[in-house]
């Protein structure tokens, strides 16, 4: 039945669609075009999102009908059968074949296959949901005539990449306010056409919020505007609006994105991936995981946020509203996740916890003091969100013995004594610690005991650490701003085997006995330095490194900017894997050499930083090579000359640059040709800069630029001011937006 009610029809076209002409273009486009080749295209996206009203748009578009022989449309499902689609087919392809029922799948496969041999076709198939599916249909399509074409709709992106890897998926994006409003309209207010399906003023405030809760999903829309058709009070619309908050509402944290790396890090402290992975497949369980996510994403289970500096990997990641909340009621059904959000009208949040509750939960504090009580012998994680001003008092950490996941954040309070009870959670895996940025964290020495942490992040730590927590042979990632020398000291060998970040720590400490020649599986890397061996030691053994992903080194403190002495980084040439490095301290030019002073960079480098550099050969010579180059940050003294040019065809993948305190800059030229695809741009604390560059009439790609403490001379020069634009407003009249912050005098 279910099925049944699920199938889609090729003639039922909507009256009502909107926002699908960008897309129906692009699939007529790649319709049309004829290849010698069967070309399979794809729409993808999630369920509800308009994949199949827009196949069924282009499917029924007059010129797809005269360019094509023949048409068919095939409904495909979970429950995909593929004789019944076969015999379908072979009855709307091929009417004059006499039909046979007894035909089997073989037979079905080559008669449709001899009859399409000499036609130019397309086939649509709806709601494809496995790539054996269309396996098991290949064999019955040849190539046709020129320009024969399959039209998949499918949540799988893995599926449409699998049918066709030369193609690439055309993915759905959801409505934007305005235009979930307007479809909205279109189905609550179906006889106002006239009037272009007006509202009455009344509903409009409750309507709008209403479909804000959709989240630009067009099914979901569609849906609730038919439901509110068939009712015309504000009565009755208030009514539809209190179900829908008091089913939604209980989710705080909807349309929040949450790091890539810190859902892994959990999914590993809940035990999700298992370990035996990393023996099996040589893949770290974060590898894995990330593997996992990305299947996640095809599917469209989960949305991608934002992505990193390379412009591919997450950075960031979500789920829709609605799917979040079938999540939700899921896993409580299961008793898996219990979500708490205290009553809005108690002074205090206070929560109390049973034995017989879920044994993951988590809290969003909705006033100032929240008090844990009761006790929960089965909690495995302990999460708090969203909390503003918020007092945690656990009575007995006897009480949470088996915890893995402690994440907590106290917003109250500058200095956080954590409680010498927490070295009881035996179990845990995961701690994250959080107060405002100009507080501290003390730890106390039970910390030590927690053998089984695998992740230790703390915003910032006061105390020092045990030195018996740098032997735990679990722990992978350490993020603890603070980290002295005499913490890491007696960092053990064997841990930094199994270490993957590794952020704020000495280079003292990884010298010590070649320590840092067993960070053989460290992605992440943060290290500050204050002896100038110490740098040539490591920076040499990290180019034995296969993992590492990110480098951060400060060596300002080694000596001041007119000592002779320098680090020699020439060895970073050699990381060959390293995609993203910033570096802060003075980089030495040698008065003897004829190569560039940051010759040094590797090839592969991403996104790079320089802060404190000095340099004073024009550095846009080296850096616009990096052909990988994406981010591009110059910040504090990092160039010390008067004069910058970027060359025609350099900087060819740039997707962000940022200027901040070249105080000696003075003039910038932009060739025509550079910088083709830069989106972003960011001047700021650059007094000395006469004149924006002509060139930038050249970057059009360019969105987005933002100015702050530049000469307002010089700002006002590309200014439209009382209607009269600017002696330099043709250079920037192509950028869409221009955000401009206090300027400094003349």
């Amino acid at each position: 039945m279910q099925q049944r009610l699920r199938r889609t029809y090729s003639h039922v076209e909507e009256d009502d669609v909107v926002s699908l002409e960008e897309s129906t273009r692009h699939v007529l486009v790649q319709l049309m075009a004829e290849e010698d080749r069967l070309h399979v295209v794809s729409i993808v996206g999630m369920g509800g999102i308009g994949k199949t009203t827009l196949a069924r748009k282009v499917y029924n578009h007059i010129d797809v009908k005269r360019h094509f022989d023949c048409c068919a449309w095939a409904f495909i499902s979970q429950q995909c059968r593929p004789t019944e689609v076969l015999q379908d087919l072979l009855i709307k392809l091929l009417p004059g074949e006499q039909n046979d029922d007894k035909l089997v799948e073989t037979q079905l496969v080559k008669r449709l296959y001899d009859g399409l041999k000499e036609k130019r076709y397309l086939i649509v198939f709806d709601d494809v949901w496995k790539s054996d599916d269309w396996d098991k249909f290949k064999p019955a399509f040849p190539k046709g005539k020129k320009g024969s074409k399959i039209l998949f709709t499918t949540r799988h992106k893995n599926v449409a990449l699998h049918a066709d890897p030369c193609n690439s998926p055309i993915e759905l994006s959801f409505l934007t306010d305005d235009e979930s409003w307007k479809l909205f309209k279109t189905k609550a207010f179906p006889g106002n056409k006239t009037e272009s399906h007006a509202c009455p003023e009344e509903l409009e405030m409750p309507g709008r919020d209403m479909v804000k809760k959709c989240g630009g999903l067009p099914l979901a829309i569609a849906v609730l505007g038919g439901l509110l058709a068939t009712k015309k009070t504000r009565a009755e619309w208030e009514m539809v609006q209190r179900n829908i908050n008091a089913h939604l509402n209980n989710f705080p944290l909807q349309d929040w994105e949450i790091s890539k790396e810190e859902l892994i890090r959990l999914w590993i402290a809940e035990g999700f991936i298992s370990p035996s992975w990393e023996s099996r497949e040589g893949m770290l369980m974060e590898e894995v995981a990330e593997r996992f996510l990305e299947e996640l994403i095809d599917r469209c289970l989960v949305q991608v946020g934002r992505r990193d500096y390379t412009g591919t990997s997450v950075k960031t990641c979500r789920i829709h509203d609605l799917l979040r909340d079938l999540c939700a009621r899921k896993a409580e059904k299961e008793n898996f996740l219990k979500i708490i959000q205290p009553s809005l009208m108690e002074n205090d949040d206070h929560v109390n916890l049973t034995p017989s509750m879920a044994r993951i939960i988590a809290v969003h504090p909705s006033k100032r003091y929240v008090v844990l009580n009761g006790n929960h012998p089965n909690l495995r994680s302990l999460l708090f969100f969203q909390a503003k001003l918020m007092e945690l008092n656990i009575s007995k950490c006897n009480d949470f013995k088996f915890l893995r996941v402690l994440n907590l954040v106290r917003n109250e309070v500058d200095r956080w004594h954590v409680s010498n009870e927490i070295g009881n959670l035996c179990h845990l895996r995961y701690l994250k610690l959080r107060v405002p940025k100009s507080g501290g964290v003390i730890l106390p020495r039970s910390i030590g005991k927690l053998k089984n942490l695998h992740t230790l992040d703390i915003f910032d730590l006061e105390s020092s650490i045990p030195h018996v927590l740098f032997k735990w042979r679990r722990l992978r990632h350490v993020i603890v701003n603070g980290l002295s020398i005499e913490d890491a000291n007696l960092l053990g060998r064997d841990i930094l085997k199994n270490m993957e970040t590794l952020k704020n720590i000495r280079g003292k400490s990884l010298n010590q006995n070649n320590a840092v020649f067993d960070l053989t599986n460290v992605r992440s890397l943060k290290i500050y330095f204050e002896r100038l061996k110490d740098v040539q030691l490591i920076v040499k053994a990290l180019t034995e490194s296969q993992r590492l992903r990110s480098l951060y080194m400060g060596f300002s403190a080694l000596r001041s900017v007119h000592s002779v002495s320098s680090p020699d980084l020439e060895p970073l040439s050699h990381c060959h894997h390293l995609s993203k490095l910033s570096l802060r301290g003075v980089i030495r030019e040698d008065p003897q050499s004829s190569h560039h002073v940051l010759n040094f960079l590797p090839a592969s480098i991403v996104q790079l930083t320089l802060e404190r550099s000095y340099v004073k050969q024009d550095p846009m010579a080296v850096l616009g090579k990096l052909r990988h180059l994406r981010t591009l940050r110059l910040w504090t003294f990092s160039y010390k000359g008067t004069k910058m040019v970027c060359s025609a065809n350099d900087f060819l993948q740039l997707d962000f640059l940022s200027f901040h305190e070249l105080c000696d800059l003075e003039e910038w030229q932009i060739e025509e040709g550079t910088m083709p695809r830069l989106r972003s741009l960011s001047l700021s604390l650059i007094p000395n800069l006469r004149t924006f560059p002509e060139g930038l009439r050249y970057v059009t790609a360019l969105q987005e630029m933002q100015l702050c403490y530049l000469k307002r001379s010089l700002v006002e020069r590309i200014q439209v001011i009382d209607g009269r634009e600017g002696e330099d407003f043709s250079k920037v009249r192509h950028i869409p937006s221009i955000r401009m912050t206090p300027m400094l005098r003349g």
